[in-house]
This record gives structure tokens, C-alpha cells and sequence, in this order.
């Protein structure tokens, strides 16, 4: 009787720890969200020129790292050197037909007072001085678009980052506002953490979380709650065009209604493991500690 009465006792013992621990694994996954739906993000600067013509030169190469003004391609610069000759002479034509202009004008107002010419000439004189002046103005607004046309067969960085997709090759003949290569800003890498609805109330700005990168378990490293989305796409067709501007979420099972999961924007404030690189699957935990009022007055 006593073994069967210890039997049962160990049983509910067992039934009692399972269900607490249960209950305690809920209790901590609701309070301190995670999730292994992460990824790593960065802003992507499409690289196209804004001039056409063939490229004669391409001083880098794919996946190399560039700083803000380094060249990244030249275009044939001859044409554009002819159209700020041309514009050139242009401008000094237009000032010699000022000058010429102006001393009409003066001779005219001199006969005018003197009451020898009649006004029509003296209006005429003027009028001929102000279409001068305009045509100055003209020229030397072309003149000013005829070098910068010529600066843009120079192609820069515009941020520091890393070239990729970098496809093409000298004599490859490109066209004004078609983007040629991507630059990814190395200074704008963050953590996107999807997390379900259910989890965003006990998600909040300026919390912190441990991140960790795939294959790097025993590295983690810290992020900051930045922002939480507003808005994921509408896959079933009842959104407006604007709708596909917001970020796609997939669902993990197709024949299950499951919560949606929403982006859930993190800084990352330690140095990670290995570089970052757009991509790259990552789990966040949220921690229950909460960024200073401090700490977030001096964040970027």
C-alpha cells in the first residue's frame, strides 16, 4: 500500500514539475519574445549614371569596399568636352552681342535726350539690351549644364559600402538612370527580428535583445529595439498598389491560420561575431532590460 501511495505521490510530482515548467516556458516565451525568424538588413544604393555613353574605365572590381567619393566608373568624357567648348563659345558670343547691345543703348539714350533720335529707336535700343541680356543668361546656364554633364561621367561613391553585382565591363555602353551596380552602406546594417503578433505587446522602443548568427551560437552579441512595423504585405490580393511597398512576411504553415508576424526593427550596438552581410539568418531573445533615456539620446 505505502509503495503504491509513493508510486502515485512521484507520479503527481512528475505531472506537477512538467506543467510548471510548461507554464514557465510559456509564461517566458510571452514575456521575453523569440524568435529564430531574423535577418540581417542593410540599405542597398543602386549605382546608375546620369549620363550615357561607353565606359572606358572601372578602377574596382566585385565585393570590394569603397569610401564616400572613390570612382567607381568613368565615361567616355569627349562628347561632353565638345558640348562645354561649344557652350563655351556660346557664352562669349552672347557677351559680345551684350557689349555691342550696351553701347547702342548708349548712343541712343544720348541722342534721345538730345532730342535728335525718336523714341521708337531708343525703345527698340532697349529692348534689344534686354534680349542680350537674357540670351547671356541662357548661355551661360548651358554652359553650366554642359560641365556638369561632363562631371558625371565620373561616377562616385556615394556612401561607404561594398560593390556587388558589379557585371560589366570596359566598352560596355550604358544609359542615363539605369542602375549598373548595387553599394551596399556598410554604416546602415540592422537586425530584422519577425516576431508574431501575439509577442508585440511585450515588445517595446529601446529594449534590448541578444542577437545570435547562425552558426555562431556561442557568440552572441546585443541589439536595440529601434522601431516595430506598422504594416506587412497583403498576400491575398485585397490591398491597394501601395500595399507593395511593405514588407513581405511568408507564413511558416500553409493549412494552419497562424498569428502574422510583423518586422521588428533592431540597432546593433556590439561588435557581432564575423561581418555582417545582408541576409545572413539570425535569432533575436528579447531581453527584459530597457535602453536608458541616455543611452538613447546619443544613439544614431
Amino acid at each position: 500500500m505505502k509503495v503504491r501511495l509513493l508510486n502515485y505521490l512521484i507520479t503527481f510530482v512528475i505531472i506537477a514539475l512538467a506543467v510548471w515548467a510548461g507554464v514557465s516556458l510559456y509564461h517566458s516565451y510571452i514575456q521575453n519574445p523569440w524568435t529564430r525568424d531574423g535577418q540581417v538588413r542593410a540599405n542597398v544604393v543602386g549605382i546608375a549614371p546620369r549620363v550615357s555613353g561607353p565606359i572606358i574605365r572601372i578602377p574596382i572590381r566585385d565585393n570590394q569596399q569603397v569610401k564616400t567619393g572613390d570612382p567607381l566608373f568613368e565615361i567616355d568624357p569627349s562628347d561632353f568636352k565638345a558640348q562645354v567648348d561649344v557652350a563655351t563659345g556660346q557664352v562669349q558670343n552672347a557677351e559680345a552681342n551684350l557689349k555691342q547691345r550696351q553701347q547702342d543703348l548708349d548712343r541712343q539714350t544720348d541722342l534721345y535726350k538730345k532730342h535728335v533720335s525718336a523714341e521708337q529707336d531708343f525703345q527698340n535700343a532697349q529692348d534689344a539690351f534686354y534680349a542680350a541680356q537674357a540670351q547671356v543668361v541662357s548661355a551661360k546656364a548651358n554652359l553650366e549644364l554642359a560641365q556638369l554633364n561632363l562631371s558625371y561621367t565620373k561616377v562616385v561613391a556615394p556612401v561607404d559600402g561594398y560593390v556587388t553585382n558589379m557585371n560589366t565591363s570596359e566598352g560596355t555602353y550604358v544609359t542615363a538612370g539605369k542602375q549598373l551596380l548595387a553599394l551596399v552602406d556598410t554604416t546602415s546594417f540592422w537586425v530584422a527580428g519577425y516576431f508574431k503578433e501575439t509577442q508585440l505587446p511585450h515588445i517595446q522602443v529601446g529594449q534590448k535583445a541578444e542577437v545570435v548568427i547562425i552558426g555562431y551560437e556561442n557568440q552572441p552579441f546585443q541589439g536595440v529595439v529601434r522601431s516595430i512595423g506598422w504594416g506587412i504585405y497583403v498576400q491575398d490580393g485585397s490591398g491597394s498598389d501601395a500595399t507593395d511597398l511593405l514588407p513581405s512576411v511568408s507564413q511558416t504553415i500553409d493549412w494552419v491560420r497562424l498569428p502574422q508576424r510583423f518586422p521588428v526593427r533592431l540597432q546593433v550596438v556590439e561588435k557581432p561575431p564575423v561581418p555582417l552581410r545582408i541576409g545572413q539568418t539570425v535569432s533575436v531573445a528579447m531581453l527584459p532590460e530597457v535602453e536608458s533615456t541616455e543611452e538613447r539620446k546619443t544613439a544614431p
